[in-house]
């Protein structure tokens, strides 16, 4: 974030999308220190993964240690390359970023992802869930509660709903900012920009 800050002279991150991805950016950003303002098209947050069934893959996570499941990284892009994935660079982040994703959700929002399940495509148990029937919109609307009690008590986060955003602001080659819609009106935000939609 601070290296970002140094580009874009702005005092805010601007994501865009209200699911998992952006509550997760917006909370990342806030917990950094910094300020941020997530919009979202819909009229209320969540976006598809409210609706995930199965639960959170993670690879080498605490919950797995605790169970003495044999996972890592390497073995959860092993099995997403067998899978098919088409950018075996993206898939490794994720793989090698899972574990750390699944705890900060279990430390930082005190979520349930104690069960472990293995599913289709897996050679390991690595799907997280809790007892919840709805382990999507568990996860997503924790964050998005964090959010908003961070936004109701400073001015450290906003969340603007019905915003559509349109167009970038750039300056040169750079994205400072954006240009959005809400009840018929052109509104901007600058910072950078994160999009998650």
């Amino acid at each position: 974030f601070f290296a970002m800050a140094a580009v874009f002279p702005a005092n805010q991150v601007i994501v865009v999308g209200g699911g998992l991805a952006g509550m997760s950016a917006a909370n990342q950003a806030v917990e950094c220190g910094g300020k941020t303002v997530l919009l979202d098209k819909s009229a209320f947050c969540g976006g598809n993964s409210t609706k995930a069934t199965s639960g959170i893959n993670g690879a080498g996570t605490k919950t797995q240690k605790g169970k003495g499941i044999p996972d890592n990284a390497e073995i959860f892009i092993a099995d997403t390359l067998k899978g098919g994935a088409k950018k075996p660079e993206l898939a490794k982040v994720l793989c090698q970023n899972s574990a750390a994703d699944v705890d900060w959700l279990v430390d930082k929002f005190d979520l349930d992802l104690s069960l472990v399940a293995r599913l289709g495509g897996h050679s390991q148990p690595r799907t997280h869930r809790g007892k919840e029937r709805f382990p999507g919109m568990t996860i997503t609307y924790a964050l998005i509660q964090m959010l908003e009690k961070i936004a109701e008590k400073t001015d450290r986060a906003r969340i603007i709903t019905k915003a559509e955003v349109f167009k970038l602001i750039c300056n040169g080659k750079a994205v400072v900012g954006c240009e959005y819609k809400k009840a018929g009106k052109i509104l901007k935000e600058y910072g950078p920009v994160v999009f998650a939609s």
